[in-house]
């Protein structure tokens, strides 16, 4: 007769990848600009950190929540003028290593080495581009928890969630139903 021993094991996946919910408030809205309205007052009353559904992008959102602009673009120009300037020097470097005189022609011809300079940038910039997003994505601060969600969101309906300890949640309520929420809740 054989026994086997079951020993827990710690769960550190577990917990970075299903941590526990964030507190804090979600407001359903059926129309656009009570969503707007809804944002500006969160803004007003000071509330910066917060998130925000939508069924389709609107760049009225975008506008009104005024977000910085991505920092992986110039990871993008970046490794595209370097992937240029390393197709130029490849192919000039390569012509002068290796000469071969054609017709009175000059060795370091520019002309046809442009299209190794255009998929040496393409190639350097899609590379860097995804170096950005991960080194972005491992850098970024990130929240603690989990935050509130509704099925809605996908169809027909706006939702915010701003995350607040319930000291804080009973005002931001408030400032929720005033915009125009169709539902508050809890979380």
């Amino acid at each position: 007769m054989t026994t086997h021993f079951h020993v827990p094991l710690p769960k550190p996946l577990h917990d970075i990848f299903r941590p526990p919910p964030t507190p804090g408030v979600l407001g359903v809205f059926a129309h656009l600009d009570a969503t707007l309205e809804a944002i500006k007052k969160l803004r007003a009353a000071g509330h910066a950190d917060f998130t925000v559904y939508s069924p389709i992008p609107r760049h009225e959102i975008e506008d009104a929540l005024g977000q910085p602009v991505s920092p992986v673009r110039m990871f993008t120009l970046i490794g595209g003028i370097a992937g240029c300037a390393i197709g130029a020097w490849l192919t000039l470097w390569m012509s002068y290593d290796w000469p071969i005189a054609v017709g009175g022609k000059p060795i370091g011809s520019v002309p046809p080495y442009v299209v190794i300079m255009f998929e040496m940038t393409v190639l350097f910039g899609a590379l860097s581009t995804i170096l950005g997003i991960l080194f972005n994505a491992a850098f970024a601060a990130r929240r603690l928890g989990t935050i509130q969600y509704d099925p809605r969101f996908t169809n027909d309906r706006f939702g915010v969630f701003v995350p607040a300890a319930s000291d804080k949640a009973a005002r931001v309520e408030a400032v929720l139903r005033e915009a125009g929420a169709e539902e508050v809740r809890r979380g």
